[in-house]
């Protein structure tokens, strides 16, 4: 089985399914920004039950309907109804993360000999870009496209010197869903000069629903990783590529993901409250997408599959979610009600030799190739 090989549900005996029918896509005006720019919404809807809803303010995932094993859809993402509550309260929720995604030590880079300083917005260090990332920008849609799968392009032009970055950098973020059940999102990005770029989406999973009201505590991961990357008091790798085995960190077979989250006998539990490291799933970027994680609610049997071309995944388990947001659903989101699964290079890297590289040269295209693929198990028979 491939690495893209994903479970695969039976058919019904006797019963054969007319072919489904992807919709046109719809576009729509979402809310307007308070220089009066109009922020616009797309649905993208495969024909199977699942429907996906992108902004054009963040390049962002508002909303994603997939049904349960029972045919019943519930939203799986994070998120809010208004304009409002994403410019003000924020919490990255669905968002497309840029210039360079997760942490830089200190807001610092050398590129060239030249060091460069970002915006800290994250104790001492810059976070997803800084203060004012890709995902508080006001993306361009370029092509709607219909037909089998449906997508949308959207385009960020960022200036030279926006947020400490060199080099002008020209992003496109391209959301396909097909027949397949699969959401792909595709990153792609050129320089006028050389930079460093990293891009991921920022998506906050509930497989239960994101109106449950249940946590992600009693859901199954597995990822097929047997290293990770610890860090220090500030959440920046400290360099070292530690072995899962017989750790808290270990996700290579289906493990509870309340099992040990509060494992307070390791120093990296604590220092994260919880989840929020990068795991070392390929040395370096593939040519194709590898499996880089998989979820699994067992109560409605949705089961979500993670590939990228990435050689990072960063598990974030909700930790710093607080009751301070309501989404939209109208609860508070709290800690463990969702969970972002964030392929990207390693964190820090452009400080980290030993982590490969995150440099952008002119002429080249950096590419970030993100699918979600959902599925059903089968109901858990109870013994007799």
């Amino acid at each position: 089985m491939g690495p893209l090989a994903l479970c695969a549900c039976a058919a019904i005996p006797g019963l054969t399914p007319a072919p489904a029918q992807a919709a046109e896509p719809v576009r729509t005006v979402f809310g307007t920004l308070p220089d009066g720019r109009s922020v616009e919404e797309v649905t993208l809807t495969n024909g199977k039950g699942i429907t996906a809803r992108i902004l054009s303010w963040g390049a962002l995932l508002r909303s994603l309907d997939v049904p349960d094993r029972s045919g019943k859809a519930a939203d799986v993402v994070l998120g809010y109804n208004d304009l409002a509550s994403y410019l003000t309260k924020g919490s990255y929720f669905g968002v497309s993360v840029g210039r360079y995604a997760n942490r830089i030590r200190a807001g610092r880079f050398t590129l060239d000999g030249q060091t460069y300083t970002l915006a800290t917005n994250d104790g001492p260090n810059a976070l997803h870009g800084g203060a004012a990332g890709f995902d508080k920008r006001l993306w361009t849609i370029t092509a709607v496209k219909g037909g089998a799968a449906p997508s949308v392009t959207l385009r960020y032009v960022s200036p030279d010197g926006e947020e400490g970055y060199p080099g002008t950098l020209t992003a496109t973020a391209t959301y396909t869903l097909d027949a397949t059940d699969t959401l792909t999102v595709t990153y792609e990005a050129t320089a006028d000069k050389p930079t460093i770029v990293n891009l991921t989406n920022h998506s906050f999973f509930n497989l239960a629903g994101e109106g449950s009201g249940r946590s992600i505590l009693d859901q199954t991961l597995t990822i097929p990783a047997e290293r990770f990357t610890p860090v220090d008091a500030t959440l920046i790798p400290t360099g070292a590529h530690l072995p899962v085995a017989g750790t808290p960190f270990d996700f290579r077979k289906p493990t509870v993901i309340g099992a040990r989250i509060r494992d307070g006998r390791d120093e990296q539990i604590v220092r994260a409250r919880g989840y929020d490291h990068n795991w070392v799933v390929t040395d370096a970027p593939t040519a194709e997408p590898h499996l880089v994680a998989r979820v699994e609610d067992p109560e409605s049997g949705r089961i979500l599959e993670v590939a990228s071309n990435q050689p990072g995944v960063q598990f974030y388990a909700g930790n710093f979610l607080n009751a301070t947001v309501v989404g939209k659903s109208g609860l508070a989101y709290r800690q463990s009600d969702a969970l972002a699964l964030e392929p990207e290079l390693f964190p820090d890297t452009p400080n980290q030799p030993a982590f490969g590289s995150a440099r952008l040269d002119p002429g080249k295209t950096y590419r970030n190739v993100i699918a979600y693929r959902f599925s059903t198990s089968p109901a858990h028979r109870t013994q007799k």
